[in-house]
């Protein structure tokens, strides 16, 4: 058993290592993080060490940096590479197991293996000291999904609850090695400095989304009929229903809220 257990975790750090698309050009590098709020004044971390050359630049624009690399050859690379910058804390280990900070502000920017993209976004969302901004490079499609282009999902309206979502720059495949088969982007995440819901209200709110999306808003096993929804919608100042569906934040939130006036 214990045996079988080693081999599953070298399979996935295995994984891991081959599912990064390094970022080694400098003027790309510094081009990206400028377009970022990061300063001086910050405690910055990066999902990923990798070859080094984000961090080197990451540790000449923040305060402090922790980098965890989960691949030994590339921690000890880059630990001989960027030596000299005593702004750095690397770590060697699985970012899926590390302890995120417990307290005090901080960011996160990186680039991350995409084949774990939602279990890190998961993770830097869903803990009780959650970061202030997160800028991550993921594939094109899981961004969109996630900011709920062209149409929300249970995971875009859950985040955005509490998180504002842009996508702040485009790259080419070419800008990568080795060359991914998708489109790349870098995605801001903003923490809200209030969540639009309380955490009792989330969870409920959770719980509608699950059934809406299930049954629909109307109808049978619908919570509210389309009498209601007009009527909520129409007083707050919002676009209608449409027949395939709701297509805005503001309407789920909004109708999340008549449901609970309702008192259903």
């Amino acid at each position: 058993m214990q045996k079988g257990k080693r081999h599953q975790k070298t399979d996935y750090t295995k994984h891991l290592s081959d599912s990064q698309n390094f970022i080694t050009n400098k003027k790309l590098i510094h081009k990206i993080i400028g377009l970022s709020s990061l300063n001086k004044n910050d405690t910055v971390l990066e999902i990923g060490t990798g070859k080094g050359h984000l961090t080197e630049v990451l540790c000449g624009k923040a305060g402090c940096i922790y980098s965890v690399e989960i691949d030994r050859r590339l921690y000890e690379s880059a630990g001989e590479r960027l030596s000299r910058h005593s702004n750095l804390k690397l770590i060697h280990g699985d970012f899926l197991n590390y302890k995120l900070p417990a307290r005090g502000d901080y960011k996160v920017f990186a680039n991350i293996p995409y084949f774990i993209t939602t279990q890190i976004i998961d993770k830097l969302t869903g803990g009780a000291n959650m970061p202030t901004d997160i800028w991550l490079i993921m594939e094109k499609g899981a961004a969109k999904r996630f900011m709920g282009v062209p149409r929300e999902t249970q995971k875009s309206l859950l985040l955005k609850v509490e998180w504002e979502m842009k996508t702040v720059y485009h790259f080419r495949r070419e800008d990568f090695h080795p060359m991914p088969s998708v489109d790349s982007v870098l995605v801001h995440f903003s923490r809200k400095e209030k969540a639009d819901l309380s955490r009792n209200e989330y969870y409920a709110f959770h719980k509608f989304i699950e059934h809406t999306m299930k049954y629909g808003i109307c109808g049978k096993n619908g919570l509210l009929t389309k009498r209601q929804v007009a009527v909520a919608l129409k007083q707050a100042g919002l676009p209608h229903a449409h027949e395939d569906g709701l297509t805005l934040y503001v309407q789920w939130l909004c109708l999340f809220r008549c449901y609970q006036r309702l008192g259903r």
